[in-house]
């Protein structure tokens, strides 16, 4: 998970100081959570008589943090997310390593900490503790408990839950009171520009105006490369999904990447969708606004790139595709015009048993995104600024890169299942992102499609030793990373290295439609690289095959590869099921050959995963 997030409050008569503000936000499940989380604390500040402001601690000096203390009744409330194997997230690296070696006295600064996590991973809200931990241990006072929110069960309700709790105890500790205003407070004020230059006007960019026209390195999330799809070709031969592996091509961009590593890469919401919206609210989208900030202290100006237009805002900027938040539709429900309605829509952002069933329901299980609620509440015509202003960013989505750039130095190997099904309410769901990539098809006529990319860095990593033995767990489309390893495995053999033994077990549903990467797997077989190739294929049989039952099989020779011969354990794919049961399968192994206590057992693989000898690259 990625998302980082800080926020300031102050007494409605003072004004917050920005050098001295922090906030966090990156990529994963989270992505926009964070920094949407803090926007909402600004919002609900204002309710308090209290002025607060979300920063970006990439932006800010962190280690001026202790002057907080010299703006009276101030607070620093930081939404930390935690992604990977405890790790925080890119903007907020900076402000964890300075936590790590600074000795600054914190007396006077008051803060409070709300972690997101999720418990399917090892390492649950590291950040979000350590951060509350250590503002403590430097002297800080903190205003309120620690708010942990787990994203594998509902990340919102225990931000809500939270929050309701956190208020009450500002408004004691620093002796103020609600105002009443329990409104919807509008953050930005629209401005239509019916003579501007085009030229002028955002058009999907990140950062740079004009900087898909004129591409300058180096390139970034704020700065992405327009990358040409070069390959774009389907992997399997039956069944009725779409696995594709698509190249990228990165030559002359000076981007360079490690096997391991991740794209992020910016898509673009449905066409079709985003025109229903315009005809569903009687918009024209092609109208040029801004959305500026009524703040005008505040560092936030527009809430995505402005000047621009609302189609392109839909398209590019916002998030439409996801089920709205509890915040969006307690904020759209002043525009229903049928009381039947508009109540359903506050019963739904309440915090009752009832409203939030109902929200479960009619929105989280129905899958309903922000058409399908608009579709569905006939009544509700909400002005589109508005609309734009609620909604979070649409965020670029980070694929494990499927080649090493020891063979592949020019290109970038994606491999991604295309997303869609058909929900309880008859709707066709569709992934944003990989039905935008399944249809960036390589035509003959010379024309190529280009993909906004970027690359993040990652701690997964082959040994440094080549010697190394290498355990590579990877069903489905968690072979991605792995098809870079046996790459780079292979290129170090050709170099003369002394390779060790490179195991990979993988697992489908079908030998004959969904064996992704078949012929080249059984090519690096044959070639000697790939040492064992073990394939689980779980339904082409009565009782299902999943890569554990693989693993505990050959039992014997893996823990003598991991006890005696000082082999890495690498396990790619989905957190919830298959990372579990792995790590359950080793722990049996462990006990049953290496004759381990449980306990043991699962301090044996902690200790491997501290020494970076299990690593992991999962989502959920």
């Amino acid at each position: 998970m990625e998302d980082g997030e800080s926020q300031l409050l102050s007494d409605e008569g003072q004004t917050p100081e920005p050098l001295l503000v922090p906030h966090f936000n990156s990529p994963s499940p989270f992505i926009w959570t964070a920094e949407e989380f803090a926007n909402r604390l600004v919002k609900d500040a204002h309710r308090y008589g209290m002025k607060g402001m979300a920063a970006d601690p990439e932006e800010y000096d962190m280690s001026e943090l202790s002057r907080l203390k010299e703006i009276p009744n101030s607070m620093a409330v930081f939404c930390m997310a935690t992604y990977g194997e405890g790790d925080p997230t890119d903007n907020a690296q900076e402000f964890y390593d300075w936590m790590q070696g600074t000795d600054d006295d914190l007396e006077g600064v008051n803060f409070a900490v709300f972690g997101l996590g999720n418990k399917t991973y090892e390492h649950f809200n590291a950040t979000g503790k350590y951060t509350d931990k250590r503002l403590a241990e430097l002297g800080g006072k903190r205003v309120f408990d620690l708010g942990l929110g787990d994203d594998d069960s509902n990340l919102e309700e225990d931000f809500i839950s939270w929050k309701e709790q956190f208020w009450p105890a500002v408004c004691e500790f620093f002796g103020v009171e609600a105002t009443g205003e329990d409104s919807s407070i509008r953050q930005f004020e629209l401005v239509v520009h019916n003579d501007i230059n085009m030229n002028q006007v955002y058009t999907g960019e990140m950062g740079r105006l004009k900087s898909f026209q004129t591409q300058k390195p180096p390139f970034d999330s704020k700065n992405p490369f327009l990358a040409p799809v070069s390959v774009n070709r389907k992997l399997n031969k039956g069944g009725n999904r779409h696995l594709m592996h698509i190249e990228l091509d990165i030559m002359d961009s000076k981007i360079r990447y490690d096997a391991g590593d991740h794209v992020a890469v910016y898509p673009i919401n449905d066409a079709v969708v985003v025109n229903r919206i315009g005809e569903r609210l009687g918009v024209d989208l092609d109208t040029a606004i801004s959305l500026r900030n009524l703040d005008e202290e505040s560092n936030k100006k527009h809430p995505f790139p402005c000047p621009t237009t609302y189609r392109t805002a839909l398209s590019h900027y916002l998030d439409i595709n996801n089920k709205p938040r509890k915040n969006v539709l307690y904020d759209l429900a002043q525009y229903a015009s049928d009381p039947q309605e508009q109540e359903n829509m506050r019963k739904m952002a309440s915090a009752s048993p009832e409203g939030k069933a109902l929200y479960q329901s009619w929105v989280l299980d129905s899958e309903r995104n922000i058409l399908a609620i608009l579709e569905d509440l006939p009544s509700l015509n909400p002005p589109i600024d508005h609309l734009c202003e609620l909604l979070p960013r649409l965020q670029a989505r980070y694929y494990s890169i499927a080649s090493s750039s020891k063979v592949h130095p020019n290109s970038i190997h994606i491999c991604a299942v295309v997303i869609e099904y058909t929900t309880e309410t008859g709707r066709v769901y569709k992934g944003v992102a990989t039905n935008w990539l399944k249809n960036k098809e390589v035509t003959e006529n010379g024309h190529k499609h280009t993909v906004p990319m970027y690359v993040r860095r990652s701690q997964f990593r082959l040994p440094f030793k080549p010697s190394n033995p290498v355990i590579m767990i990877g069903p489905g489309t968690g072979i991605a990373p792995f098809m870079g390893f046996i790459q780079e495995r292979a290129w170090q053999k050709e170099q003369g290295k002394d390779v060790g033994e490179t195991i990979l077990y993988f697992g489908c549903r079908h030998k004959n439609e969904d064996f992704l990467y078949q012929q080249e797997l059984e090519e690096f077989e044959r070639a000697g690289v790939l040492t064992q190739l073990n394939v689980a294929f779980s339904r082409d049989q009565e009782h299902k095959i999943y890569v554990q039952h693989l693993l505990k099989k050959n039992k014997e020779q893996l823990w003598k590869l991991i006890h005696s011969n000082n082999a890495h354990i690498y396990v790619c794919g989905d957190a919830r099921n298959m990372a579990r049961d792995v790590h359950t399968a080793f722990y049996e192994i462990a006990e049953e050959v290496g004759g381990l206590t449980h306990t043991q057992a699962v301090d044996y693989f902690k200790k491997l995963m501290t020494k970076g000898r299990y690593s992991q690259d999962v989502w959920s």
